[in-house]
């Protein structure tokens, strides 16, 4: 069997007691003809292999360079180096991949991310992006084995659909009806009668419409998927493809959605610094670096470890909508005209206004209720006051929002008013409209959007540089 290996974590936690093993791997560096650093992708932390001298021919050794993949056959001994406890002394050295020097970009040197992004089909292999990726892994999977342990139900929802969940309009349309000939009816609009689904369609903005459905039949459900925004938008918190985990809950009211948010925040930061300590420790280091080339005033005061136990070990701040307008009212960046978007009771909060109230006034995460109907989505419960509606953003210190929700509309006669005051077709809706109509219950759900949680969780400061390969305006290489 070719693939009988231990994997470079694995050895790196095994006693050294002079036992043969094999392992798999691309070059770091190699030092003096003598010393190999191996690395698997398993852990940011290379395997030292020492090559003893004269046992190898000039042709083989000139082979071993950085980016090139070895299989090496060998005896695990205690190290005599420092900073490392064993070594493997190489009795067969195999090379599966040769890899050119001069044409390898990723050379054994620091390198900036955006030169990183340019070559994103090869930065898994430096130290921050396997730190990164093996993080997103983590959370990935604490996102299931937290539903799962609270009997949620996965629910796949479609990535093709012809609704519009957050009415902005911003969507990717699919179609196969040829550019040059589009049919046209007599009004001179598409004739959708003609392309594959015999009618406009879209890909997800978001899979929340149909979680419900599920909802009211199996009380908890939850997606993960990816979700679509034509937006275009060029700011380090923004992708044209994320994403999202969408939670759907029956019998839930707008508290028990905030209670249940909070503990999945909770949950998956804990998942990873269980699970990820390492790269955590490696990322945060690495935050702490960045952090010193900013002036002082603009410096996090928490390092990266210490701003997760922070938030795991912290209740998060619950405010009314009209109770963080007054807050930012009355506040010094307010008053001396820090802000650049303006503050008054009706806005959409903006990033440097939803940050204020955790980095700067509550210093802890913040969840804010309640918001004016007026721009919000037409699904969210009206409130008795006519004005709000029982909408949950959880903002999160150094991204703003991380989490939206609500507690949804389930009185049939409110619901279809707001969808005829927002010009959301009703006819086209029957299908959710039917949930309303045949054993309604109040319920809630909520959306995190995933690149974001890690972007939170690894200290990194470009969603860029939290998904494989990133999709923006202008750009979807690879």
């Amino acid at each position: 069997m070719f693939n009988k290996r231990t994997k470079i974590k694995e050895v790196l936690e095994t006693e050294p007691n002079n036992q043969e093993i094999t392992v798999m791997g691309w070059v770091r560096t190699f030092r003096n003809n003598q010393f190999i650093a191996l690395n698997d992708g398993s852990t940011n932390s290379n395997l030292q292999i020492v090559v003893a001298l004269g046992l190898y021919d000039e042709a083989l050794l000139k082979r071993i360079t950085t980016g090139a993949s070895l299989k090496i056959t060998g005896e695990l001994l205690p190290s005599l180096g420092k900073g490392q406890k064993s070594e493997l002394k190489a009795k067969s050295i195999e090379i599966l991949g040769d890899c050119d020097p001069e044409k390898f970009p990723l050379q054994p040197k620091k390198h900036s991310l955006e030169f990183l992004r340019e070559k994103a089909h090869l930065r898994f292999r430096t130290n921050t992006f396997g730190a990164v990726f093996r993080v997103r892994h983590a959370l990935a999977f604490a996102i299931h084995q937290f539903f799962n342990e609270r009997g949620f139900v996965y629910l796949h929802t479609p990535i093709i659909t012809a609704s519009d969940a957050e009415g902005a309009g911003e969507m990717f349309k699919v179609t196969t009806l040829p550019f040059d000939k589009t049919p046209r009816n007599d009004d001179g609009s598409v004739n959708f009668k003609e392309d594959f689904f015999g009618r406009a369609t879209n890909l997800t903005v978001s899979g929340q419409l149909e979680g419900e459905l599920g909802a009211m039949a199996f009380s908890d459900i939850y997606t993960f998927g990816p979700t679509f925004r034509a937006e275009n938008s060029n700011t380090p918190r923004h992708l044209a493809e994320f994403w999202m985990i969408e939670p759907e809950m029956a019998f839930y009211d707008l508290e028990d959605n905030m209670n249940l948010a909070e503990a999945f925040i909770k949950y998956l930061i804990g998942y990873a610094m269980k699970n990820n300590k390492e790269d955590l420790e490696f990322l945060g280091q690495r935050l702490t670096e960045e952090e010193k080339q900013k002036p002082q005033e603009e410096r996090s005061e928490m390092g990266l470890i210490e701003k997760l136990e922070f938030v795991v070990n912290n209740d998060f701040q619950r405010i009314t909508y009209t109770e963080a307008i007054d807050i930012l009212l009355n506040s010094p960046a307010y008053k001396k005209k820090k802000f650049k978007f303006e503050v008054t009771w009706g806005i959409d909060m903006q990033s440097e206004h939803e940050r204020y109230l955790v980095e700067k006034h509550f210093k802890k995460p913040v969840i804010v209720t309640n918001y004016p109907k007026d721009i919000k989505a037409f699904y969210m419960r009206q409130n008795e006051d006519g004005k709000t509606v029982a909408a949950m953003d959880i903002l999160a210190p150094g991204i703003g929002e991380i989490v939206g929700g609500s507690q949804r509309e389930e009185r049939l006669e409110k619901l279809e008013q707001r969808m005829k005051d927002m010009h959301v077709p009703t006819e086209e809706m029957w299908w959710y409209l039917d949930t309303r109509r045949f054993g309604s219950v109040p319920h809630a759900g909520f959306g995190l959007g995933f690149e974001r949680m890690v972007l939170f969780v690894t200290g990194m400061t470009n969603i860029r540089d939290v998904i494989a390969f990133p999709r923006t305006p202008g750009s979807a290489e690879f």
